[in-house]
């Protein structure tokens, strides 16, 4: 990934900054002169509780953001097209956006797989690096996890209240033992990326700190550092299970590596190394295969016992920054800077076989949801995608809003699907559920 590195949210506004397309909207929606840490500071003690959007809400008209359109000089379908135009998504290789255009397809939109539930505007949803976006974890269909600021929160959606699971403003340090634990910990670490599954909780930062706890019980279980490069972000991590069926963290680091941890003994148990750092890994359902990809465009599939390279993946023109695993084991998706999102097959490697375009930049993160019926890719801002995968990625529904997105998470159960939204004025954590026919209540009505 870029060596671009910001120590706060504010820089990595700079970069995807709307423009002034009105003076008016200017100080509605990108908040208070200045934007700085103090105004961040303001607006999170604000009583946001009033201000949240719920779905009886939004059938009644109301903005799902709560943005007060009526109120402004530019309606908000103006606005959309004005932030089509000038949103600069970022390339490490100049025109790749423009040269994915003739391989992809085009679907029908206007599919309502999830249905708007409410919008959260007292769950500050943060970023640190514009580029990692794998921040936002559910691990059920009314709890997750995200982080906000120096701290991983908990987010009930069924009593709207939140709770801190993990300050690193601080210091903070293991209380157990475990051979390799960093004993002295570590200080105001910066959280690059995130994963939380069932009860586990594993934070990887900017100076390849790894950061693991159990949600459930106090203290830290482990701490490492797991190189001391110079450029040794820890670009995502993704808890697994193995072939064997334990269970397992895998971590992506700027130093080229890929690191896998057996979570029960919080031990190192393979390491590989490729010829570009990496930005994302995603093991197989069936725990033999890994996809590599990273700071280049040809990805990798790798065997996950030898680290032997199994095929090359061909296709993408820029970086990639997210892959994930249809629950079939039979395909997988890898989203990059060229605006698109490839469908692989491994039983035919040689090419694609679908290529899903963006609206406005990168596919930062893409997530199935466990019954591989769905599938959601997120671009940098505005833009979530929720694809048919039973039905060949032809028809899909867009879920369209304002704002940077620090990730998306399927419940386990399907039943909702979570979207951090970072802004200074509007950030929020957005909740959808899934849309479900009833039609055997028909019989009894």
């Amino acid at each position: 990934m870029s060596h671009h590195q910001d120590n706060n949210s504010e820089g990595m506004e700079e970069e995807y900054q709307m423009e002034d397309v009105d003076d008016e909207l200017d100080d509605e929606f990108c908040g208070r002169d200045g934007g700085s840490d103090s105004d961040v500071d303001e607006y999170d003690s604000m009583d946001d509780g009033m201000q949240d959007t719920t779905a009886v809400e939004a059938r009644k008209g109301r903005d799902i953001q709560g943005i007060p359109w009526e109120r402004l000089s530019i309606t908000r379908e103006k606005y959309r097209l004005t932030r089509l135009e000038q949103y600069k998504n970022y390339e490490n290789i100049p025109q790749s956006g423009e040269g994915s255009e003739k391989e992809c397809k085009t679907t029908e939109k206007g599919e309502s797989y999830y249905e708007f539930r409410r919008n959260s505007r007292s769950v500050k949803s943060t970023i640190l690096h514009f580029q990692l976006r794998n921040l936002v974890w559910a691990t059920s269909k009314h709890d997750v996890y995200l982080m906000s600021h120096f701290s991983v929160m908990h987010w009930s959606s069924l009593t709207c209240s939140k709770s801190e699971v993990l300050n690193v403003s601080g210091h903070v340090a293991p209380c157990e033992k475990h051979p390799g634990n960093l004993v002295e910990g570590f200080s105001q670490t910066q959280v690059s990326t995130l994963a939380v599954k069932d009860k586990l909780l594993v934070a990887g930062g900017f100076q390849g700190e790894l950061i693991c706890k159990y949600v459930d019980r106090p203290g830290i279980s482990y701490c490492a550092r797991t190189t001391y490069d110079d450029n040794a972000i820890t670009n995502a991590v993704e808890i697994c299970t193995s072939s064997s069926g334990a269970v397992h963290f895998i971590a992506s680091n700027n130093d080229c590596g890929v690191r896998d941890f057996d979570m029960e003994t919080f031990q190192l148990s393979k390491r590989f190394c490729f010829p570009w750092p990496v930005n994302h890994t995603s093991l197989s359902p069936d725990g033999k295969l890994l996809v590599i990809v990273g700071d280049d465009p040809v990805g990798i599939l790798v065997d996950s016992r030898s680290g032997k390279a199994i095929a090359s993946l061909h296709g993408h023109l820029d970086h990639s920054f997210a892959s994930a695993w249809h629950p079939n084991g039979l395909t997988f998706s890898t989203g990059n800077q060229d605006k698109t999102c490839r469908i692989w097959d491994v039983r035919n490697l040689a090419n694609s076989v679908t290529v899903l375009k963006g609206n406005l930049g990168a596919i930062r993160s893409i997530r199935y949801a466990s019954d591989g019926r769905f599938m959601a890719m997120a671009e940098p801002a505005d833009f979530v995608h929720v694809f048919d995968v039973d039905g060949g990625y032809e028809k899909e529904q867009e879920i369209d809003f304002f704002g940077e997105i620090s990730g998306i998470s399927f419940s386990p159960d399907t039943e909702s699907l979570f979207i951090g939204v970072w802004d200074r004025t509007y950030g929020s954590l957005l909740e959808f559920s899934r849309c479900r026919e009833y039609s055997y209540l028909d019989s009894i009505l």
